[in-house]
């Protein structure tokens, strides 16, 4: 069977997966960009953004592996868009412009869904009412057999350990307290003893987390 995967995770030293007071202007919240520059400066971003250059070192060598065999994705409606509630804007296509990096079927987890929205590059978002495991049923089928990415946020990660769903989960510890946001770790007592779990430091000051099912 397929794995269900997570790459490029990152948390705050106080555990939270992103900032507080997301919006159109701040998609992280009160975080800004602090989780992120890491990634922000490894060759595997760039190239994300058609750009060249960028770093090459642990960061990236871990950062790169996140679309290696992934046949869809799973992630929550913050994710895909600041809104809350019912759909207000169905203009809205997501953060990424109209070629966003996945190019896959998506699945948004949202209580209210919309029309599906195919976008450049084979990205296709799918807005589903559903579990984590209804959810990744439809991901799996869409999948073909590959591998299927839970994207986040951290409730979505969170809702997916908790139903011990996650085969591979790669977190990044970064070194920031932000002391608000949505945590990542809340209620998964115990979560190591399903995994086998490595840890990799980097020049850039974060620690790489690896855990996988033995």
């Amino acid at each position: 069977m397929s794995l269900v995967r997570v790459h490029n995770f990152s948390i705050s030293l106080d555990g939270y997966g992103t900032g507080e007071g997301q919006s159109l202007d701040a998609p992280f919240g009160h975080a800004a960009d602090r989780l992120h520059r890491w990634f922000f400066a490894t060759r595997t971003f760039r190239r994300m953004q058609g750009k060249e250059g960028g770093e090459t070192g642990v960061d990236d060598a871990l950062a790169r592996t996140w679309g290696d065999g992934i046949g869809a994705e799973i992630m929550g409606r913050h994710k895909f868009g600041p809104q809350r509630g019912p759909w207000q804007d169905e203009d809205w296509r997501g953060w990424w412009g109209p070629n966003p990096p996945f190019h896959t079927p998506v699945f948004v987890l949202t209580h209210h869904p919309r029309p599906s929205l195919e976008m450049d590059g084979g990205t296709v978002f799918h807005f589903v009412d559903a579990s984590p495991e209804e959810a990744l049923r439809r991901a799996r089928e869409a999948a073909g057999g590959l591998d299927v990415r839970i994207g986040g946020g951290p409730s979505t990660v969170r809702a997916f350990l908790e139903a011990d769903l996650i085969d591979h989960l790669h977190v990044v510890v970064v070194p920031v307290l932000l002391g608000r946001g949505e945590p990542l770790w809340t209620g998964l007592e115990g979560l190591e003893q399903r995994f086998r779990t490595e840890a990799v430091s980097s020049p850039s000051g974060v620690t790489h987390l690896t855990f996988t099912r033995p």
